[in-house]
């Protein structure tokens, strides 16, 4: 493909994302009431335990902007299409990737997709999990007899960041191994720069946890390193199985005798 074409099908699949975040983001809309109060049960949470009315941890919608809950409801709506919509553009990612695939190919995809979608909701799953300690952290400092109304807004854009950086960086391994099935990275040259590997999760995982608590960012470090060294030991296996067939297919080539191979 010309580089014009790389750009028009670059541009094609972007749309096709946007279209299912935008559809999908109709029914975010719906389910916002929900998921709005899924988002607080962690300040709920910090109330119960420090044994104080949840009045003293609602969010501000009027800090900045008297559009400030319409904005908030829009954002909500579309992280939530983003989040349903997460097979389409997974699916549109990969292709993009890999265009042109062969029949083989494109059950590595079906795979892919298969083993992706699973990772991504496990991964925001998890940070579901660990928000509650990142917020208890942050509003640890708050003297006792103080009232915390957090801006929405802000609240909000950190806590659907914290979800989805989650969930992507759990996406790693499928990447990975999806790559060294197309043949594009061997397992070899994963073993040979995992101090590399680690030390970008590292410094991702700092750099990518919204909260500055040490326990974020291991929480999210760890499991990246263990899906790391997983996607490693699955890549030289499916390396080795490669080996073993084409070496298999080369014997039985040389054993073919020469006026076959010279008809075939």
């Amino acid at each position: 493909m010309s580089l014009g074409e790389h750009f028009r099908e670059f541009r094609r699949r972007a749309l096709v994302c946007a279209f299912a975040i935008l559809v999908l983001g109709i029914v975010g809309w719906f389910l916002y009431p929900t998921v709005i109060r899924w988002l607080q049960e962690p300040l709920w949470a910090v109330a119960a335990e420090r044994h104080v009315s949840r009045d003293k941890v609602q969010l501000n919608y009027g800090g900045t902007s008297i559009a400030e809950a319409f904005s908030v409801k829009l954002k909500v709506s579309l992280w939530i299409g983003l989040i349903l919509s997460a097979p389409i553009w997974l699916w549109q990612i990969w292709a993009f990737l890999a265009p042109g695939l062969t029949k083989k190919e494109k059950r590595i995809a079906r795979m892919f997709i298969g083993a992706a979608v699973p990772l991504f909701v496990l991964g925001c799953f998890v940070a579901s999990l660990v928000m509650k300690n990142a917020v208890k952290f942050l509003l640890g400092v708050t003297p006792e007899d103080a009232v915390n109304y957090t801006n929405a807004g802000a609240y909000i854009n950190f806590v659907t960041k914290f979800i989805l950086v989650f969930g992507l960086a759990f996406l790693l391994p499928v990447f990975l191994v999806g790559l060294n099935s197309l043949r594009i990275l061997p397992g070899r040259v994963m073993v040979k720069g995992w101090r590399v590997a680690v030390m970008i999760i590292a410094v991702f995982s700092a750099v990518m946890s919204p909260s500055p608590d040490a326990w974020s960012m291991l929480a999210l470090m760890c499991p990246l390193i263990g899906l790391f060294f997983a996607a490693v030991l699955l890549s030289m296996f499916l390396d080795r199985r490669r080996a073993g067939r084409e070496e298999k297919n080369r014997a039985e080539w040389l054993d073919i005798p020469d006026d076959q191979k010279s008809a075939l």
